[in-house]
C-alpha cells in the first residue's frame, strides 16, 4: 500500500506541475500519509478527478518552495526554421541558469527539451508537427520556472497574420490579440534606441527589446513573433542634427540579432507557410538615402550586394501562390533604386508592407498593391504618387489565408479593431502566378502566368 500510495502522489504532482507551472522538489511526508491510497489501474482515474481544489492549494500550502518557482513571466516565442516545422521558446532570467522547456501537443504525454550550459537569455527550440492543436508549455531554469502557457499549432483551413511596425508608443493591442492570430509580423521600428538604456556606443544592449516584450506578455507569450528591422533597432549612439564623425547605428543589429531567434542571417529572412502557399521575406530597407554616411542605416541594397542578390533568388522564379515582401522604407523609394529593378522584383510577389511612415496609406501601382502601416498613426504624411487611401489612424494589418478556396483577404484596421481598408487576392491553380488585374473592390484577379 505505501508503494501505491507514492505513485498516486506522484501522479498528482506531475499534473500540478502541468497545470500551474510549478515544480515540486519536495512532497512533504505529512501530506503522503493524507492522501488516500492508489486504487486499481481502471479506477485510478475517476478517483484523480476527485481530487478537490483544497487539495491543490493545501499541496501548494505545504511546499515552502512553490511561490519562489513561479518567477519566469519574460516569455517569446520565434522560429528559427524557415518552415513552421519547429518553435523557439525564449525567456530571461537574472542569473545563469540552465535551460528546459516542458511541452504537449493537446493531450499527448509530455516532452522535455533541454539546452547544455547555463545562460541568462535562453532559447530552446521545439518541433511543433501537429496541426489544428493546442501547444501547452513551461519553461525551467535552476529553480525556477513558468505558469504553463499556451500557443495554436499551424492550422489547416485558416492562417491568419498580424504586422505592426513602429511599436515606440506601446498602445493597447486587444484589437490584435481579439484577432485570434498564428503569426506576428513587423514592418520595423519596433524599439526606440539601444543607446539610451545601454549607453552610446553599446551593440549588445537588449533591454529595450526585454521592455517590449514586459509591455504585451500575454501576445509575446502565446503567438509567434518575427519583427524586421527599422533603423531604430538599429540606433546605438544619437543620432543628431548633422552626421556625426562615428557611425550612429548598428548595421549588424548585434542586439536584435541577439534578442530574437530568426531564420537565415536574421537581419534578413525568409519564411514560408507550406500548407497555405505563402512566403514572407524580410528586407533590411531603412533610411536608404543616408547610405555611405556615418547616418547609414541598413545593409548595402545595391546590385551585386548579398542583399540584392539574395532577394533576387528569391524573387526571380517564384513558386508560392503569395509572397508577402516587409521593410521600413518608403514605397516609391524603394521602387526606383536600381533603375527601377527593386521595383520589378517586388511586383513579382503579392503584396509590400511598410512601416516607414506614420500613418495609413495603400497604394496601387498598375496591379500592385503597397501598404504602408503604423501603430502610431497621426504623423506627418509621405504620399505615395499612387495613394489610393491615406488616414491618419494608429493601424495594423491583417492577413487571413484561406484553404479551400485559396485565398489571401488583406485588411488594414485601426487599433479598436475596425476595418478601414480590405482586399482579396485570389489564386486559381497550383502553379506561379501572376496578378492580372485590380477590380473595384480591391481584389486582384489572377491569371496563369
Amino acid at each position: 500500500m505505501p508503494q501505491r500510495k507514492f505513485v498516486a502522489t506522484q501522479i498528482l504532482v506531475f499534473d500540478l506541475e502541468l497545470f500551474i507551472g510549478v515544480r515540486f522538489t519536495a512532497v512533504p511526508q505529512t501530506l503522503l500519509q493524507d492522501l488516500p491510497t492508489c486504487p486499481p489501474p481502471d479506477k485510478m482515474v475517476v478517483r484523480m478527478k476527485k481530487i478537490t481544489t483544497i487539495s491543490v492549494l493545501l499541496l501548494i500550502a505545504l511546499c515552502p518552495d512553490a511561490q519562489a518557482h513561479s518567477k519566469i513571466e519574460r516569455i517569446w516565442l520565434t522560429y528559427r526554421a524557415n518552415t513552421p516545422s519547429s518553435i523557439v521558446v525564449s525567456w530571461e532570467t537574472e542569473t545563469p541558469e540552465n535551460s528546459t522547456v516542458r511541452y504537449r501537443a493537446g493531450n499527448d504525454p509530455e516532452q522535455r527539451i533541454s539546452v547544455d550550459g547555463n545562460a541568462t537569455l535562453h532559447h530552446v527550440e521545439i518541433p511543433i508537427d501537429k496541426k489544428d492543436v493546442v501547444y501547452h508549455y513551461s519553461v525551467h531554469s535552476g529553480s525556477m520556472s513558468s505558469l504553463v502557457h499556451t500557443f495554436k499549432g499551424l492550422p489547416t483551413s485558416e492562417f491568419r497574420v498580424a504586422v505592426a511596425a513602429n511599436w515606440q508608443r506601446r498602445p493597447a493591442l486587444d484589437a490584435i490579440l481579439k484577432d485570434d492570430i498564428h503569426l506576428l509580423l513587423t514592418a520595423g521600428d519596433n524599439i526606440n534606441n539601444t543607446w539610451q538604456q545601454g549607453g552610446a556606443g553599446t551593440k549588445e544592449c537588449t533591454t529595450p527589446y526585454s521592455d517590449l516584450i514586459d509591455a504585451y506578455p500575454a501576445l509575446f507569450r502565446s503567438v509567434p513573433f518575427m519583427p524586421v528591422l527599422g533603423n531604430h533597432d538599429k540606433e546605438f549612439r544619437p543620432r543628431g542634427s548633422t552626421p556625426p564623425d562615428t557611425p550612429v547605428y548598428d548595421i549588424e543589429a548585434t542586439a536584435f540579432r541577439k534578442f530574437f531567434e530568426l531564420p537565415d542571417e536574421e537581419w534578413k529572412w525568409h519564411f514560408d507557410v507550406p500548407e497555405f502557399d505563402i512566403r514572407f521575406i524580410a528586407l533590411d530597407l531603412n533610411h536608404i538615402s543616408d547610405m555611405g554616411t556615418t547616418w547609414q542605416a541598413c545593409h548595402p541594397f545595391h546590385r551585386g550586394s548579398s542583399q540584392y542578390e539574395w532577394y533576387m533568388s528569391l524573387m526571380g522564379s517564384p513558386k508560392q501562390r503569395f509572397i508577402v515582401t516587409l521593410y521600413n522604407e518608403k514605397n516609391s523609394s524603394v521602387r526606383r533604386q536600381e533603375d527601377s529593378s527593386w521595383q520589378k522584383m517586388l511586383e513579382n510577389g503579392t503584396v509590400c508592407i511598410s512601416g516607414f511612415g506614420y500613418f495609413a496609406e495603400k497604394a496601387v501601382r498598375g496591379d500592385f498593391v503597397y501598404y504602408n502601416t503604423s501603430l502610431s498613426g497621426t504623423g506627418d504624411k509621405y504620399p505615395d504618387p499612387n495613394s489610393v487611401l491615406l488616414l491618419s489612424e494608429h493601424n495594423y494589418i491583417l492577413m487571413t489565408l484561406e484553404a479551400k478556396p485559396s485565398r489571401m483577404v488583406v485588411e488594414m484596421k485601426d487599433l479598436t479593431g475596425k476595418t478601414l481598408d480590405k482586399s482579396v487576392y485570389l489564386s486559381v491553380d497550383s502553379i506561379v502566378y501572376k496578378p492580372k488585374q485590380l477590380s473595384n473592390d480591391g481584389s486582384k484577379k489572377w491569371k496563369t502566368q
